[in-house]
């Protein structure tokens, strides 16, 4: 992934890109890969609340893309993408960041939704008090699809499921989609806008979605790297 990553940088172009991976970042995330317990200010943890965000942090580890960063030309990324610092998959867990009513719909080997309908989005923006949201949750998979990482409680095809901030819904893996496109052992969350009928919108286009870390009072500090807020 960090390859493919660094052949990008020297060959980006940009149409309607979000940022390119600096090579700053990608440095920083080849080493926490490859020591991760050397470097605990970089990571997140999981069910922390940052001051007085309106969402708990849902897993353990660094952030290493945001959102409307990008890994290729013409990508927007539409949510954070949290690196944990365990080695081997179905280890670093993944817990639900706000009260809601989870989905996981019967195809789905790696993911779960959960709609938020009494989430005061007016207090984050006043213009949006007649919508509510969902948080989204993907990667909970071995990398060839195989074996599923989502709790027990969850199976295929659960729908409208109550849970409340802290649910363990799965543990990290690297499933990405296809097994000839490989990625790193992570949690890509999302805050995903309402359709009209009530339900949720196509996550992969980052219209689609909120920045997420206005919800889980995130900012970065000076050298780069996504903390809490310490104003917050």
């Amino acid at each position: 992934m960090l390859g493919l990553l660094s052949a990008t940088v020297a060959v980006w172009y940009y149409t309607d890109s979000g940022s390119p991976p600096t090579p700053t970042k990608i440095n920083r995330l080849r080493t926490w890969f490859n020591d991760p317990i050397s470097h605990p200010s970089w990571s997140l943890a999981v069910g922390a609340r940052c001051g007085d965000a309106f969402m708990i942090l849902p897993t353990t580890g660094y952030l290493g893309f945001g959102w409307d960063d990008s890994f290729r030309p013409g990508h927007r990324h539409s949510g954070l993408d949290i690196f944990g610092p365990d080695p081997e998959n179905n280890m670093t867990p993944i817990v639900a960041a706000y009260d809601g009513y989870l989905t996981r719909e019967s195809g789905w080997k790696s993911t779960v939704i959960i709609h938020h309908p009494d989430f005061p989005l007016s207090q984050i923006d006043p213009a949006l008090s007649d919508q509510d949201i969902w948080t989204y949750y993907t990667h909970m998979a071995s990398a060839d699809g195989t074996v599923a990482y989502i709790d027990d409680a969850f199976p295929p095809g659960s729908y409208e499921v109550f849970v409340t901030a802290g649910t363990l819904l799965g543990r990290q893996g690297n499933w990405s989609g296809s097994p000839t496109r490989p990625t790193g052992r992570h949690l890509h969350f999302s805050v995903v806008k309402l359709k009209a009928d009530g339900g949720y919108r196509d996550e992969q286009n980052i219209n689609n979605t909120f920045e997420p870390t206005q919800f889980l009072g995130l900012v970065q500090n000076e050298d780069g790297i996504w903390a809490c807020d310490a104003e917050n």
